[in-house]
C-alpha cells in the first residue's frame, strides 16, 4: 500500500507556519510515503518565489503543484524547470516546465498531474478533458490536482477520468468539501480546503475585503494573518488504485 499525503493551497506566512507546525506531527501520526502540497498561494496569497519554494521543499513536501496564479511572480521561472515543480499542464503560457511529472514511490510509477479548470477562470486555459486524453499510461498511477472554481467540473473530470486516475483532489476555492469518496478506484473530494489564516476570507483580510466588496473602496490585495487552519486528505492506494480517503482539518485552538 502507498499512503499519500495532500495538503490543500498553502496561503501566505499563515499558510507556511502552519505546514511547518503540523507536519512532523502528521507524519508521524500517518506515516505517508508521499507528500504533495499546492503551493500557488504561498506568496502572500499570489505565487511563489524560488526561495518559498525550497522552504516548502524543506518542510518534507516531495512535490508543489500550482494554479491560476503560477505566473504571479516574475522569478518562477528560475525554478519553473524544476522536477519538484508541477504548474497547470493546460495554463498558457505551457511552454515551460511540466504539468506531468513522474516519481517513484515504493516501486510504483506516480504521475503528479495538475489540471486547470475553465468556469469562471480569467486565465487563457485550454480545454481540460481534451488536453490530457491522451497523456496516460497503463503502468502508471496518477494523481490530479485539479485546480478550479466548480465543484461539478472537477466531477465530471473524476467520473470521466475514473478508470484512468487513482485519484482527483480539488484545489482553488480554499473551502474544505464533504463530499470524499471513492468512485471505482479514484479517490475524490471536490476541494481539499487551504492552509492558511483562520479568521479570514478564503486567506485575505476580512477589513480590506468588505472595504472592496461593500464599500466599494479600492483596496490593496492583503492577505490575513494569525493563527492558521491546516486543511488535507489522506489518500490510501493499492494496485494502483484507491482504496481509502480521508479528510483532515485541524483548526486553531
Amino acid at each position: 500500500m502507498i499512503r499519500i499525503l495532500f495538503i490543500g493551497d498553502i496561503v501566505g506566512k499563515s499558510g507556511r507556519d502552519i505546514v511547518k507546525e503540523l507536519l512532523p506531527k502528521l507524519k508521524t501520526d500517518y506515516r505517508p510515503d508521499f507528500i504533495i502540497a499546492n503551493g500557488e498561494n504561498a506568496a502572500h496569497g499570489k505565487g511563489i518565489t524560488p526561495k518559498l519554494f525550497r522552504e516548502l521543499l524543506s518542510f518534507g513536501i516531495d512535490v508543489v503543484t500550482m494554479g491560476n496564479h503560477t505566473y504571479a511572480k516574475n522569478n518562477i521561472y528560475d525554478i519553473i524547470e524544476d522536477k519538484q515543480l508541477v504548474r497547470p499542464i493546460n495554463l498558457l503560457p505551457n511552454d515551460r516546465g511540466s504539468g506531468l511529472r513522474y516519481f517513484n514511490v515504493k516501486g510504483t510509477n506516480i504521475g503528479v498531474l495538475n489540471v486547470i479548470g475553465q468556469a469562471f477562470m480569467e486565465r487563457d486555459v485550454l480545454d481540460p478533458f481534451g488536453f490530457v486524453k491522451n497523456i496516460f499510461k497503463e503502468d502508471c498511477c496518477y494523481i490530479v490536482d485539479f485546480h478550479g472554481e466548480t465543484t461539478s467540473e472537477k466531477a465530471i473530470f473524476a467520473y470521466h477520468y475514473q478508470s484512468k486516475i487513482a485519484a482527483l483532489l480539488g484545489t482553488h476555492t480554499h473551502v474544505q468539501t464533504a463530499d470524499e469518496r471513492i468512485i471505482n478506484g479514484c479517490a475524490f473530494i471536490s476541494d481539499v480546503g487551504m492552509c492558511g489564516a483562520y479568521d479570514s476570507i478564503i486567506g485575505r483580510d476580512v477589513d480590506e475585503v468588505i472595504n472592496n466588496m461593500i464599500n466599494k473602496e479600492k483596496t490593496h490585495y492583503q492577505i490575513a494573518e494569525g493563527p492558521g487552519v491546516f486543511c488535507g486528505v489522506i489518500v490510501d492506494i493499492e494496485d494502483s488504485r484507491a482504496i481509502n480517503i480521508e479528510r483532515i482539518q485541524l483548526r486553531p485552538n
